[in-house]
């Protein structure tokens, strides 16, 4: 191979390699569950085909962009009702319905990226939006301590979670029964100190308080 095929090649590789990572999009995930995640076969037991069947999730972006669209900063939401408990592998839970809550941060064009984004994170969960709602949005998580992160979406959500500690084990026989609903680079389950969504379109609000129902991690894609 000469010299200028040589060096052609590695521009052209370079360039691929850089393209690749400037359309790479990353940041920070919450989700919440109306079940517990992180549990025994005996809670989980009690609880399927009971609860189960809506969820909470939540990205923020720290950089990156979407359909040619820069993301970075910029927060989007979900709030979900399935037709039953999701995670059940004896269950469809499918049709769902879900409400998005977009960044009022966001201009129209980012608006619709993040709509779009959420949708491909979400797949057939997010497959029956009902409404797009725009509000002020804030996700922050704690990376010194693990499973702490705070979610405000409007007036429309609230989480708040914490780790898991020794005090979280009622059985002993504790582990993450179900896993996130979007694809992760990193998470662990949490518990849910507040987990509450009261808006419309979705036909019920939840809240609750104090359960193993959370997940907290970071997204890359």
């Amino acid at each position: 191979m000469s010299y200028r095929v040589f060096a052609w090649v590695s521009v052209c590789v370079l360039a691929f390699t850089t393209s690749l990572f400037s359309q790479q999009i990353r940041g920070d995930y919450v989700e919440t569950r109306s079940a517990d995640v992180y549990t025994g076969q005996c809670f989980a037991n009690g609880e399927v085909n009971l609860v189960g069947n809506e969820a909470i999730l939540a990205w923020h972006v720290q950089s990156g962009s979407w359909n040619g669209v820069s993301l970075k900063g910029l927060t989007v939401a979900a709030a979900v009702r399935a037709n039953g408990t999701l995670g059940d592998p004896y269950e469809n839970p499918y049709p769902a319905h879900a409400v998005l809550i977009v960044d009022e941060q966001a201009n129209p064009q980012q608006q619709a990226a993040l709509v779009a984004f959420a949708q491909q994170m979400g797949g057939e969960l997010l497959g029956h939006v009902r409404q797009v709602i725009s509000a002020p949005m804030e996700l922050v998580v704690n990376h010194e301590q693990h499973g702490t992160a705070w979610l405000r979406a409007g007036k429309f959500v609230t989480v708040q979670t914490r780790g898991i500690n020794d005090k979280d084990h009622l059985c002993g026989n504790e582990v993450t029964f179900y896993p996130p609903l979007t694809e992760l680079a990193r998470a662990m389950p949490a518990v849910a100190l507040t987990d509450a969504y009261h808006g419309p379109a979705l036909g019920v609000d939840w809240e609750s308080h104090g359960k193993r129902s959370a997940f907290v991690g970071t997204f890359v894609r």
